[in-house]
């Protein structure tokens, strides 16, 4: 090979003294990250010994420098980036197995040993790239995975018969009771026994908003406890806990893809024995029949280059990576060429909802001033927000955030509590206000009792009619009440994301079916999404391994399966499923490793783009196999049966992986990227 365009595209405890103040934000449902960093792998550090002194001897060769410039540079590129893989061939011969590894070593010092040392040196330093990025991905996998387990706490706090007292949570036995203080990681599955508070339980069924826990309700280890305190009788051994199992199904999903490694690795051992029994045997038959040992050699090491893989290796790595560069572009990464091979391979798409097509935050979509209050929607919202303003729950923070957005002046507030599941009260403009959800006496009926009138509010006291239809389609009611009486209501939902309808669309266009629905929410929450994207096929109340078992049932009915969501409860699915993509903004530090793709902006609509353009990248790779197959063989072919002269065989070598190389480089325009409107989402 001559020089080739090479293209890289672009724990919270469990007895704390003094409980803090909960804030339920993104950081407390996601795992601590802890990552490898790319230098601290001994693989990466030789790739970047041999790539460093392979770009250094460069310049000095193609300049015609004395050969002893160059030539200690080429020697400490070939040690570098070749004694490992060297020493694993080496040990893969003494176990009686030969792989491409080797191979490729042995095509290296063939080539500098007819002086080809630049092209020897550069499919070192190729290879030796390849298996620091490999080794990279592993430790960041495992990273993730035991990342996860810090999401459980490492003590919990045990309720005994003399009291109370701190103790591991993998000595936790069932049957044992805890308590929860507010603020405090949950530490076993189990059962309330005893208490009132709301539950963040994002990290396990994907819920958007914490739930109310009362006697009787279950609890996951991992999750985060609100502002009440707890009573939870164990029900799970720790090593049985859902978060426990999320970890187990990661790693058996993952290991499912072994048998394609295999079925590669059996063609790369098949290959490099057929390529070395074949160069020895052109080396030996003619020296056999009288030949002189050089001319023997010349023609076996002519072989030697020839059949060398490169030109296939190169010939599918330029297409995949310029579609990953592209990708890039336009803000979605995707981790390797085998992950972009899949996106395109993919026939069924299964998506979460919450924070993959919806927001995954609640805001307020209706403000419903009550006739008679005197109140129109401004100055309901900004009371309702007064209250609400010191309060840390998601709820409180939207109609905040609401208040905001419309420039509203928010009043002090005095005595302040906070009722979980109930509400709050607090004092404005010396006024008595409550601001909660209606209790069991109290449903949407009696919010169409305030007797609203029907139309827009035009800010003289009248407003949007709120009936029962407001909460069957999935939004949260909220009552604002003065003085004991009620003045209107706020509707509160997780929005679906603006382009989501249209990237099912795209979806089902590339595919041929409609994506399903897979979610942990509540049937009618995901109902109401359903029908605004178009999904027909809707999974809703779904444990992680729900969604696991709902993406192996397709994948045994002989479908591939695209996973798109953003939590720890959907890493299994997205390691299980043919391909996975994680919504990066507010995604998990395990679904972000685990995911094949990550979409850095959340822009749902270049989902179907990078499937479009994954498809286009597996087209070029099935050309240029066929280019580089055919010059392979009528270049090994010649030199059987002829003569071919060594500088033309390394000019033809050269010229089929240059040409295959330019015609993967095409995915690099602008115009290779489409949206399913036909437009293109601005470049980053």
């Amino acid at each position: 090979m001559s020089l080739h365009v090479f293209l890289y595209g672009a724990g919270v405890s469990s007895t704390l003294d003094s409980p803090p103040v909960p804030t339920l934000d993104a950081s407390a449902r996601t795992a601590p990250r802890r990552r490898t960093r790319f230098l601290a792998l001994p693989e990466a550090r030789w790739a970047l010994l041999a790539t460093a002194a392979f770009l250094s001897a460069l310049p000095l060769h193609f300049a015609d420098a004395p050969g002893w410039t160059y030539g200690p540079l080429y020697a400490i590129a070939y040690l570098a980036g070749g004694w490992e893989p060297a020493l694993e061939g080496l040990r893969a011969l003494r176990g009686k197995t030969l792989d491409v590894d080797l191979l490729m070593i042995v095509a290296a010092l063939g080539a500098a040993a007819i002086g080809q040392v630049l092209d020897g040196a550069l499919l070192i330093v190729i290879f030796a790239t390849s298996g620091a990025l490999e080794a990279l991905a592993t430790a960041r996998t495992a990273d993730s995975v035991r990342g996860l387990l810090d999401l459980a706490p490492a003590t919990a706090t045990r309720v005994t018969a003399d009291g109370e007292e701190s103790v591991p949570v993998n000595r936790l036995s069932v049957g044992d009771e805890l308590l929860i203080r507010p603020g405090e990681r949950i530490g076993a599955d189990g059962r309330v026994l005893d208490g009132t508070s709301e539950v963040d339980q994002a990290t396990i069924t994907g819920e958007p908003l914490p739930v109310l826990k009362t006697p009787g309700d279950e609890v996951f280890a991992g999750t985060l406890n609100g502002t009440g305190a707890l009573r939870v009788r164990v029900e799970r051994d720790p090593a049985d806990s859902v978060i426990a199992r999320i970890v187990i199904l990661v790693e058996e999903a993952s290991r499912t893809k072994a048998p394609t490694q295999l079925f590669i690795e059996k063609i790369e051992q098949r290959y490099a024995v057929g390529v070395v029994a074949a160069t020895l045997t052109v080396f030996a038959v003619p020296l056999a029949f009288g030949a002189d040992l050089t001319g023997a050699l010349l023609r076996a090491m002519t072989f030697m280059i020839v059949a060398s893989p490169c030109a296939v290796v190169l010939a599918t790595m330029p297409p995949l990576l310029s579609a990953i560069a592209t990708a890039g572009r336009h803000g979605v990464l995707v981790k390797s060429a085998l992950a972009m091979e899949r996106l395109g391979e993919i026939d069924t798409a299964a998506l979460d909802k919450t924070g993959t097509l919806t927001e995954g935050a609640p805001e307020v979509t209706a403000v419903c001033p009550a006739t008679g209050s005197g109140l129109d929607e401004d100055a309901l919202l900004a009371l309702a927000a007064a209250a609400e303003h010191p309060s840390e729950h998601p709820l409180a923070r939207a109609i905040v955030v609401a208040a905001r957005a419309r420039d509203l002046r928010l009043a002090p507030a005095r005595d302040f509590t906070a009722k979980p599941g109930h509400g709050v009260t607090a004092t404005v403009d010396d006024r008595f206000v409550t601001v909660g959800r209606p209790d069991s006496g109290l449903d949407a009926d009696t919010d169409a009792e305030a007797d609203t009138d029907a139309g827009t509010d035009t800010g003289t006291g009248t407003g949007t009619r709120m009936d029962r239809d407001t909460d069957v389609e999935g939004g949260t009611v909220v009552r604002v009440e003065r003085d004991g009486a009620l003045v209107g209501t706020l509707v509160l939902a997780d929005r679906p994301r603006a382009d989501a309808a249209e990237t099912a669309a795209g979806l089902t266009a590339l595919t041929g079916t409609s994506p399903v629905l897979l979610t942990g929410d509540n049937p009618r929450a995901a109902a109401q999404v359903a029908t605004a994207t178009g999904i027909t096929d809707v999974r809703a109340s779904l444990l992680p391994e729900d969604k696991v078992t709902a993406v192996r049932e397709l994948q045994r009915a002989g479908r591939k399966v695209l996973f798109v969501g953003d939590g720890v409860n959907d890493a299994p699915a997205l390691a299980a499923a043919h391909a996975g993509v994680a919504m990066g903004r507010a995604g998990s530090d395990l679904a972000l490793e685990t995911a094949d793709a990550v979409v850095v902006r959340d822009e749902l609509v270049a989902i179907p783009a990078v499937v479009r353009l994954s498809r286009a990248a597996r087209r070029l790779v099935v050309q240029n196999l066929l280019v580089a197959g055919t010059f392979i063989t009528v270049l090994v072919l010649w030199d059987l049966l002829g003569h071919l002269p060594l500088p033309l065989g390394v000019a033809g070598h050269e010229g089929s992986t240059v040409l295959v190389g330019l015609n993967g480089l095409r995915l690099l325009r602008e115009s290779a990227w489409r949206r399913p409107d036909g437009g293109r989402p601005r470049a980053l």
